[in-house]
């Protein structure tokens, strides 16, 4: 696969995530404030719930906006040089895999540069709040780590190996009355009695 290809499969991955995630933190924002409490759609083991979160994944290290964005963007810097330079090229299941955690970086990412945290909305069980954007990069993370750990470096074709066909072109050549060895005379009269 062409480097300019790649990097365009690895875009139409990413844009539609980061697409689904803002369009639908806008208007989930909008309904559950309406709402102004949780919905449940699956008892109350599943429900939309807006929270805003100003740290990290599981609301690890709150209020540190500019130190995370920084983070943030370094991380999706050094993604972007690894799978230019250290992941196989020809692999869609890895071009799939990052797709995935660049659209929901860049995201998250830009929620926090805009508004200075990101907005969480589903909520499941004891698990913390988190939004599409959350779920495709862990879901780009843990392809990426079953590629690397139980795929590895997909195996070239192996090119077949050179034959040299002179020696079946210069016997298919040769005339089979000149080319055979003369047959020998009868050896009863040759020897001696």
């Amino acid at each position: 696969m062409a480097m300019r290809t790649r990097w365009m499969l690895l875009i139409l991955v990413a844009i539609p995530i980061f697409l689904l995630d803002q369009l639908s933190k806008v208007w989930l924002s909008g309904v559950l404030a309406r709402a102004n409490r949780p919905i449940p759609l699956l008892f109350d083991w599943v429900q939309l719930a807006y929270h805003e979160n100003t740290g990290v994944a599981f609301g690890l290290f709150p209020d540190q906006g500019g130190v995370l964005s920084v983070g943030a963007g370094l991380v999706l810097i050094l993604l972007a040089y690894t799978y230019q330079h250290l992941l196989p090229a020809e692999s869609r299941w890895v071009t799939a895999a990052v797709g995935l955690i660049f659209g929901g970086g860049i995201s998250n990412l830009f929620d926090r540069i805009r508004q200075g945290y990101v907005v969480d909305f589903i909520q499941i069980g004891w698990w913390p709040v988190f939004n599409l954007a959350d779920s495709a990069i862990s879901l780009g993370v843990a392809a990426l780590a079953f590629h690397i750990i139980f795929i590895g470096d997909e195996p070239e074709p192996a090119e077949p190996e050179p034959v040299d066909d002179s020696l079946l072109s210069e016997l298919l050549s040769r005339d089979p009355e000149t080319s055979l060895p003369a047959e020998p005379r009868n050896r009863n009269s040759e020897s001696p009695s």
